[in-house]
């Protein structure tokens, strides 16, 4: 058993080998073999009998010329073709030249507007921090004069309440006077 497995084996490696390798190139009598049989698919088409029996030579003339005549038009459109590719490139890449110019144009404007919006913001950027800076500066002085007028308060009610102890004191001097003088005027009687 282990022998016709291994021969099967070697049967499946030889097959694959043979198909992996490349296809060789054909052989010359392959070559001619094909253009003949070609040959004679285009004798069949145009009409002409088999090979073996003998053509006029109109007709062989006349294949010829329909042949030459094919072999034109196909010339003529391939031609076409490529004088409509060349065209067709050649408007493309006008169009994408325009395209382009204008992109460009369209570019140098944006950065035109991205400059100038760029001066405008720091223009506002320093006005808001002068503003800053100002109101900062006001809001000191505000509060230095606050202070100020604070101690300046707080000194006149101190000087009110030595003004009211001293309305007391003279109020109770001027009652103690009426007092001495009135014991004085009674004394003196």
């Amino acid at each position: 058993m282990s022998s016709l497995y291994t021969r099967s084996k070697e049967f499946t490696r030889n097959r694959k080998s043979q198909s992996d390798s490349p296809p060789a190139s054909p052989s010359p009598t392959a070559k001619t073999l094909r253009v003949s049989s070609i040959f004679y698919l285009h004798m069949l088409e145009s009409g002409g009998s088999n090979p073996t029996t003998s053509d006029s030579y109109g007709d062989r003339a006349s294949a010829r010329a329909r042949r030459e005549a094919r072999e034109a038009r196909l010339a003529t459109l391939t031609s076409r073709v490529e004088e409509d590719s060349n065209r067709d490139y050649k408007k493309l890449y006008e169009s994408a030249l325009t395209e382009n110019q204008k992109l460009k144009t369209k570019l140098q404007e944006a950065q035109l507007e991205l400059a100038d919006i760029k001066s405008k913001l720091e223009k506002v950027t320093q006005q808001k921090q002068e503003k800053t800076s100002d109101r900062s500066s006001v809001l000191e002085m505000e509060k230095r004069e606050r202070r100020a007028l604070e101690r300046k308060m707080s000194e006149m009610e101190e000087e009110m309440k030595v003004l009211t102890e001293l309305k007391s004191d003279n109020q109770r001097l001027k009652d103690e006077n009426g007092a001495l003088i009135r014991v004085i005027s009674k004394l003196s009687k």
